[in-house]
């Protein structure tokens, strides 16, 4: 038997991986089964090559454990050790054989190492035995290390050819001699692992899964068992985009979108990051832009570079490289929906609406080609894009300025007076009723300076698109003001700005309306928790028609103070109830008056 210590830099290795190298503790297991999977990777390329001769049988992995022993063992059938190579590679932290490997046959991506990643295995054993037999005619060779530098190394009994890693599960680390507890690691780390592993004699993984096979060889039904497969009990996706890509890097995967609320709710089915099958993490945001963080399924690349413990990603021009490259994919997909089959693409877009608008906000590039096919719905349940809807709109909604007004409700059943009333006006309305629709309107107003968009209570029918045409008072400029008094005095506990206007005598005896930019601007302060703006009560205007027969003649013609004041107060919460402000005692008040009005 050989003795000896492991060349390392310090005497304090050990304490180091245990607390810093590794972020999670659980990663050992797919640390050690990575290399694994490298060893039987490494097997079948030189056996390809001639290099191993005869059949190479069971390739298979298995994950082992023994509670009577205190054991979890990974066993591989793939290329051994010599009493040479374990020297070399388990007594030299750090030391990658797989660079070796690769330099030698330029051929394949390994990325199992032994070294550190080896050395994970400390983290949660206070031994670790190496039983090994090379696929070369060499004698089988036990290493053990209790988690010091020395080490021992001996002769082992053992027939076949591979590894078995055992570890000696800490009492601090018992978890991991949970079958439940390790099936779950399995299912985590090793889902799709090129190599068949078995746990308790079952496999556990889909060793070609949809993203590493052509999209000729699959189907429709394919790639929904996949979704299903990555997410089970989730509803079914709208479509995919199979990505596919050897220069300048290689990546393949598959993007899947889902149906989205309006709300932009953080979905539990996040994107799955790989690296040549091996499960890495679900935060891929510093290679995924943000607004495609929405969408589910796996992207899969050995160019994306890790940290040591392959736990987190590190930027550099390459992920930035992928980022622009998976962007333009997915824009470039949607565009191809939209020229295809326009009328698929309107049936989905309440579903994919949001996604494309919240990528338009925030990614530039998107931006630039999202333009094309990003749709404005009426609430007729018309669809068109920008420009044709500026065309569609001007000849009725440009106003004095040459602005073209683009009108919206983003609640039509509250707003349906105000809509009846453009409608008839001869206006088209939009439906905005996605939460990041204040940002999404902002944005095109700023890329197309030809249009403002006016929510249709933002202002009345005759200056909702300002024309600078004038409608006559049938009132004198003094009784107009003699009726304003009447109605500050009652609306100035809200700070409501009372405004006395000629309007058509169909339209409202009074209405409420909100000013464009200060209601927007607390709105989006409000999604942003921002209290700049929400600290101040909602502003308003209260319009008096001057026109209509319920102010230029029953109320002026009333005779007492007390009469008046009470209508005044009647036709002010009649205009809160419109905006639906009138709530809780006002409401029940107002109903209990109109009961006695119509008694």
């Amino acid at each position: 038997m050989q003795t000896g210590s492991i060349s390392v830099q310090t005497e304090n290795i050990f304490p180091i991986i245990k607390k810093f190298l590794y972020s999670d503790q659980e990663i050992f297991l797919r640390e050690l089964i990575s290399n694994a999977v490298d060893a039987t990777s490494k097997l079948r390329t030189l056996s390809n090559r001639g290099e191993v001769t005869g059949e190479l049988g069971d390739t298979h992995i298995e994950i082992l454990i023994d509670n009577e022993a205190k054991t979890l063992t990974i066993r591989d059938r793939g290329i051994g050790m010599t009493e040479e190579e374990v020297m070399k590679y388990l007594n030299q932290v750090a030391f990658s054989s797989a660079t070796e490997f690769l330099e030698k046959y330029k051929e394949g991506s390994i990325i199992g190492h032994f070294g550190l990643g080896f050395y994970s295995a400390f983290m949660v054993a206070n031994q670790v035995d190496v039983i090994t037999k090379s696929y070369k005619d060499a004698p089988a060779v036990k290493w053990t290390c209790d988690g010091n530098p020395a080490y021992t190394l001996e002769a082992a009994d053992r027939d076949f050819r591979g590894t078995d890693i055992v570890l000696h599960v800490e009492d601090e680390s018992k978890e991991y001699l949970e079958e439940g507890r390790i099936q779950e690691l399995l299912t985590k780390y090793c889902k799709f692992l090129p190599v068949e592993i078995k746990f308790k004699d079952e496999a556990i993984n889909n060793t070609s899964p949809a993203w590493k096979k052509q999209p000729s060889e699959l189907t429709d039904e394919d790639y929904i068992a996949f979704y299903q497969e990555l997410y089970p009990h989730s509803d079914q996706p709208l479509f995919w985009i199979h990505l596919n890509i050897d220069f300048p890097f290689n990546l393949t995967g598959v993007l899947y979108f889902p149906k989205l609320t309006n709300n932009l709710e953080v979905s539990k089915n996040n994107i799955q990051l790989y690296s040549n099958q091996v499960y890495v993490t679900d935060n891929v945001k510093e290679i995924v832009p943000e607004f495609l963080m929405l969408l589910h399924g796996v992207i899969d690349s050995p160019d994306i570079p890790l940290n040591v413990s392959r736990s987190y990603l590190q930027s550099d021009r390459n992920v930035k490289k992928i980022t622009s490259y998976i962007t333009k994919k997915v824009a470039d997909k949607l565009h191809d929906l939209f020229k295809k089959d326009r009328e698929a693409f309107e049936g989905k877009w309440n579903d994919i609406g949001t996604f494309i608008k919240y990528g338009m906000i925030t990614e530039t590039k998107f931006d630039e080609k999202a333009t094309k096919y990003v749709l404005l719905k009426n609430l007729k349940n018309e669809y068109s894009t920008v420009e044709e809807y500026k065309e569609k709109v001007k000849a009725t909604q440009t106003d004095k300025n040459g602005k073209i007004v683009l009108l919206y409700s983003n609640n039509p059943i509250e707003h349906h007076s105000y809509i009846e009333s453009a409608t008839n006006a001869g206006y088209d309305v939009l439906e905005f009723d996605v939460v990041l629709d204040n940002h999404f309107m902002q944005h095109l107003e700023t890329k197309n300076s030809d249009i403002t968009f006016t929510r249709v209570d933002s202002n009345t029918i005759d200056k909702l698109v300002d024309k600078d045409e004038k409608r006559e008072s049938v009132l004198s400029d003094d009784v107009q003001d003699e009726l304003k008094v009447w109605f500050t005095k009652r609306a100035e506990a809200d700070k409501a700005t009372v405004e006395m206007v000629a309007l058509s005598p169909d339209e409202m005896p009074v209405v409420i309306t909100k000013p464009e930019f200060m209601r927007r601007m607390q709105e989006m302060s409000r999604m942003q928790g921002n209290n700049a703006f929400g600290n101040f009560p909602e502003t308003f205007n209260l319009i008096v028609n001057t026109n209509h027969t319920l102010i230029n003649e029953k109320l002026l013609n009333l005779e007492s103070e007390e009469e008046k004041v009470e209508l005044v107060d009647y036709l002010y919460n009649l205009a809160r109830l419109n905006q639906n402000m009138l709530k809780g005692q006002d409401l029940a008040s107002f109903v209990k008056k109109s009961i006695n009005f119509l008694g």
